[in-house]
């Protein structure tokens, strides 16, 4: 594909920080500066405040003489949408008050969350309610940009992708998610060695692959990193150091996601206070993000100046690639048709990507280390129940999947899902799809 001027929807373009960080990076390469910037929100406030930080974004990073973006604020997503190259979804439904309540309810049963947006009883219910806006978009896009890539931001990735492959006809779908770039570049930095000097090769799933190479200059930098380890106790007191240690290929997630995904630590009092475990550390990110786009709407209703630096993200780089031919690589999360040989094929898989004028290109790794296999084959099982659930309107499969996610089922007896489920179904009820509002009992 070579486009000269593309067209990119936003959808949850409310979500302002994240999408200033996004317009930065896009604005940054000189080709796509003429680039259709559609902006969608279903908070008026919200869209309008993404609206002015585009525009202010677009004013400095594009001089005079240059392309400028033509910049539009949509309410309608129909319209946003009209003959788009790119869909970059952003959305999260149900915001503050749906991840309080991820929180507080399983909080009630002693159940221990960290993060709660991937696995667990807060990935399970976040995923439920944000398939029936999955399952509207793809039909619009299906409709009125069908020839366009959607590229997913919106968490449970892995969940995500899967039941969009499954429940609707988009094949252009890739999910994107920074952790296995800033896993890499935090190895780096910890190892005194430049990140642009390191060659690497990552696979597995979501916020749970695997780095299966990491060298310099041709040299192995494993060894290095086990004598740090070794010499540095509170290097040990992180859970992806320990699942390292105990496991051989580093997981490219944080501790506070990694703790959630395993049955051996947020059970036990000794381990959450050995790997400093922050239970519950999201809600603070939310009220953070919340404050941070507070921050944003004053700054613009008063003229100050907005701060623009670039996150590095791959949705801008895959959209420069696509559009100039130009070939890079990036992870991405794409369906296990044949790239994973030990992990389902109806998965959703984390593997390198190659990018250039043909679009996403995934590429086939192999068989993963039988132990990290076995670690994501418990994810991607829990995972296809929640898809199922959907797909077939079975309230069981909900309490099927809570009772496969190692952490829950480490934590509460089945009575005890069960009823944890009853109680999230009535919290999210307006948010799932009718058939799943069933609460069962025992």
């Amino acid at each position: 594909m070579t486009l000269t001027a593309p067209k990119i929807a936003f959808i949850g373009a409310g979500s302002v920080v994240f999408t200033q960080g996004l317009l930065a990076d896009l604005l940054a390469f000189p080709e796509l500066q003429g680039a259709h910037i559609a902006l969608h929100d279903i908070d008026a406030e919200r869209l309008a405040t993404a609206d002015g930080a585009a525009r202010q974004i677009a004013d400095r990073l594009t001089g005079e003489g240059a392309l400028r973006p033509r910049v539009t604020a949509h309410a309608e997503r129909r319209a946003a949408l009209a003959d788009a190259d790119f869909v970059i979804n952003i959305v999260q439904v149900g915001m503050r008050a749906a991840t309080r309540t991820d929180f507080d309810v399983p909080a009630r049963y002693g159940l221990r969350q960290t993060i709660g947006d991937t696995l667990g009883v807060g990935g399970i219910f976040r995923a439920l309610r944000t398939f029936p806006l999955l399952k509207s978009l793809a039909e619009d896009i299906a409709e009125v940009c069908p020839d366009a890539w959607l590229l997913n931001y919106t968490n449970p990735m892995a969940m995500n992708v899967q039941y969009l492959t499954q429940a609707t006809g988009l094949t252009r779908v890739v999910g994107l998610c920074h952790s296995v770039y800033w896993t890499v570049r935090d190895l780096a930095d910890l190892l005194g060695v430049p990140h642009r000097e390191v060659t690497y090769r990552a696979a597995g799933v979501n916020h749970q692959a695997w780095v299966l190479r990491l060298e310099h200059q041709g040299v192995d930098l494993y060894p290095r990193l086990d004598k740090l380890i070794a010499d540095d106790p509170e290097l040990r007191r992180r859970v992806r150091v320990d699942m390292y240690r105990r496991l051989g290929y580093y997981p490219t997630e944080t501790s506070e996601h990694s703790s959630e995904y395993v049955p051996w630590y947020l059970r036990h009092d000794s381990e959450v206070e050995r790997l400093r475990l922050p239970v519950g550390a999201y809600l603070g990110i939310v009220d953070e993000n919340i404050a941070a786009y507070e921050h944003t709407r004053d700054a613009l209703a008063e003229g100050t100046p907005l701060a623009v630096e670039g996150t590095m993200e791959y949705a801008p780089q895959i959209i420069h690639s696509i559009t100039t031919g130009t070939p890079r690589t990036v992870y991405g999360n794409v369906p296990n048709r044949g790239l994973i040989d030990n992990l389902p094929a109806t998965g959703t898989v984390e593997v390198p990507c190659l990018v250039d004028g043909l679009g996403v290109q995934p590429t086939r790794v192999g068989a993963l280390p039988a132990q990290c296999a076995a670690l994501n084959r418990s994810y991607l099982s829990m995972n296809d129940l929640v898809v199922r659930a959907a797909l077939e309107d079975d309230p069981r499969s909900i309490r099927q999947a809570a009772m496969a996610d190692p952490a829950t089922a480490a934590a509460l007896p089945v009575e005890r899902i069960w009823d944890l489920c009853d109680d999230m179904v009535r919290a999210h009820a307006e948010l799932l799809q009718p058939a799943l509002r069933a609460t069962l009992g025992h």
